[in-house]
């Protein structure tokens, strides 16, 4: 049973402290080297902002900018390329192939550029809700768009039964269920190469080992990939692990109060790249474990943590100025005190919180 140290005030949270010292196998070696001899790659910046430190009462405060990762507005090209990869490789180099998938945005037109890049072709389900600028980018990759008049949940049934019926096809989804893991999973790890990069830059910045890691969750992926890298070692401090959500799409929180993986109704939110209803059954055991904390937040808490990072010289939309709405929300206001203790949290503390999109992509205000 998870330790619920949830506060008794209107705020969404959950905590488990306890899940610091849960442990796991770490990423497999390699990724980063893949993704480092791909054209165009370098580090994404992790750029300290003393002012949120302030604020936050905290040591230091470090941003992971992933506003422009390998050519996209995003961090999702990082699973899309080596997942492909890893796909393409026990398929025959000759062997026609379309690569399908369903999106919220940032995902389906990771896959459609690497399946340009690649000279394949590219199908990709969208659900309703996603910005039409959002969609015609993922269309100027070349991939044929079919678009659904459902959630995120259901783009991914009807991707899912396309791959299926086409010979030809291969399902690159970044969410799993039973039966279909391994392409989640290297997707997952692909993700592992941000992490590698947050170790280094902190370390040539001088800054201790985070005390605290905010993520945006959708399905759950990026978390699990977070989990992963600070739970799959043993050599540094594990620091506490935050989750950040919609109020809109709380799956994550349901599910941790639940104690199992459920699907939520979902309703609209500006953070359209995180509406999605259901974990991901391979993420699932590890936000269970190791996550210490979950925080659910409002568009409007997002808006405005996305302005104030603007203004202070990071690109983000709502989906990644979630990290610094989530943070702010468990920091201030009734029961604060108790949420900092339960995450360890002290004047010198180092936070890092992950930018997981630009403005580029989130049209309008509405994230892909």
């Amino acid at each position: 049973m998870l330790d619920d140290a949830s506060s008794t005030t209107a705020l969404p949270w959950f905590a488990r402290p306890a899940a610091r010292s849960w442990t796991c196998a770490p990423a497999p070696a390699g990724v980063r080297d893949f993704h480092a001899a791909l054209p165009g790659y370098a580090p994404t910046p992790l750029t300290e902002l003393p002012s949120l430190a302030t604020e936050l009462a905290v040591g230091r405060v470090f941003v992971k900018d992933e506003s422009s990762r390998l050519g996209l507005p995003a961090f999702k090209a990082l699973g899309a390329s080596w997942a492909v990869h890893r796909a393409l490789a026990e398929r025959t180099a000759a062997e026609p192939v379309t690569l399908v998938s369903a999106t919220d945005g940032n995902h389906g037109r990771a896959v459609a550029r690497t399946a340009r890049l690649l000279g394949r072709r590219a199908h990709i389900f969208v659900p309703r809700g996603v910005h039409p600028d959002a969609v015609a980018a993922i269309a100027a990759e070349g991939a044929e768009i079919t678009r659904v008049p459902g959630s995120y949940d259901d783009a991914v049934h009807q991707a899912a039964e396309a791959a299926t019926i086409a010979a030809d096809a291969i399902l690159i989804q970044d969410t799993a269920w039973p039966g279909y893991e391994t392409i989640p999973g290297w997707i997952v790890e692909g993700y592992s190469t941000l992490c590698v990069e947050i170790d280094e830059q902190l370390a040539a910045a001088g800054a201790t080992a985070p005390g605290l890691v905010a993520v945006p969750v959708g399905v759950g992926s990026l978390a699990q990939a977070v989990v992963t890298h600070y739970r799959g070692r043993s050599s540094a401090p594990a620091p506490a692990l935050l989750s950040v959500e919609p109020e809109a799409a709380a799956c994550v929180i349901e599910s941790l109060t639940r104690g199992e993986p459920v699907s939520v109704t979902t309703g609209p939110t500006a953070m359209a790249g995180l509406n999605c209803g259901t974990p991901s059954s391979i993420a699932w055991p590890y936000l269970y474990g190791g996550l210490d904390a979950a925080v659910a937040i409002t568009d409007a808490a997002a808006a405005r943590a996305a302005g104030d990072l603007v203004e202070l010289g990071v690109s983000a939309g709502p989906c990644g100025a979630a990290a610094l709405a989530g943070v702010r929300a468990v920091l201030a206001g009734e029961g604060a005190d108790e949420r900092r203790e339960t995450l360890g949290l002290g004047p010198t503390s180092v936070v890092v919180l992950l930018s997981t999109e630009g403005m580029a992509a989130n049209p309008h205000g509405a994230c892909p």
